[in-house]
């Protein structure tokens, strides 16, 4: 039996096991409630040449993807209004992730499509970062989140296999819209007096910004390091981040700005 056969089968089946199930409960089967009515979570939907991937099943995907970082993009912990302000730097950047998430279909296209927080700690950049993620997510619109220090530890593993590698990374180059969570975190260290960069997580990095720096496609940046340090870090990496997240880019100083060290 054919995929396309074995895949009908399935569907088949699936609609015979509701009219079954709705009999023994006195119900219709179009009282069966799915998350997907087009392909009936099943993830393949008919299409001119046989079947084909439903777009659900690219959400679904991306889905996991968050889950296995431990966020459930289906929980909103985190959101724009449960944000709390308590200072006017506070203010000033949930102002512009208001302003991010309204523009964004305007701009998606554009070189400057790009949103960063960066600087002082526990100002909760994260939790804005992750507020327009998932704005964006629950609007249909593929969005990736790349917890930075796992995920590189993670492709480094597999820089010996070619094939695997660019799969993998390719998740990160491609994504429509791409979260990256506490960029640098880690990657400085300090030899013989001097600070330096870890080599490889350099490499990786500028590999996943080049290509989306080239290809317009937005991300979401938040980083402990400000804008002269990402610049020290790699200028390369940091000037194409600076550039695209040009009209948007919130960067917090000072150790009054820490919401975990408020009076």
């Amino acid at each position: 039996m054919s995929l396309e056969d074995r895949i009908k089968q399935l569907l088949k089946n699936r609609e015979e096991n509701t009219e079954e199930s709705g009999q023994k409960k006195n119900l219709t089967p179009s009282t069966q409630t799915y998350k997907c009515e087009e392909c009936k979570d099943s993830l393949w939907i008919p299409g001119e040449n046989g079947m084909i991937r439903c777009q659900c099943f690219e959400r679904e995907r991306i889905k996991r993807l968050w889950e296995r970082a431990g966020l459930n993009p289906e929980q909103k912990a985190r959101t724009i209004e449960t944000f709390q302000e308590w200072n006017l730097t506070s203010k000033l950047a949930k102002r512009v992730a208001i302003e991010y998430i309204r523009d964004f279909e305007e701009i998606q296209n554009t070189r400057q499509n790009s949103v960063a927080f960066i600087g002082q700690v526990g100002s909760g950049k994260t939790h804005l970062s992750i507020s327009i993620a998932l704005n964006l997510f629950d609007r249909g619109i593929g969005t990736v989140y790349m917890p930075y220090r796992d995920v590189i530890m993670k492709l480094k593993q597999n820089m010996m296999d070619e094939e695997v590698y660019q799969r993998s990374i390719d998740t990160f180059k491609k994504a429509k819209v791409l979260l990256i969570d506490d960029l640098f975190k880690g990657d400085f260290n300090r030899f013989q007096g001097k600070e330096t960069m870890n080599e490889s997580s350099v490499r990786i990095i500028f590999e996943i910004i080049n290509y989306r720096y080239l290809n317009n496609l937005p991300i979401i940046i938040s980083s402990e390091y400000n804008a002269d340090k990402l610049l020290d870090a790699d200028e390369a990496i940091g000037s194409r981040i600076i550039e695209m997240t040009k009209n948007y880019l919130v960067e917090i100083e000072g150790r009054e700005n820490n919401y975990r060290l408020r009076r």
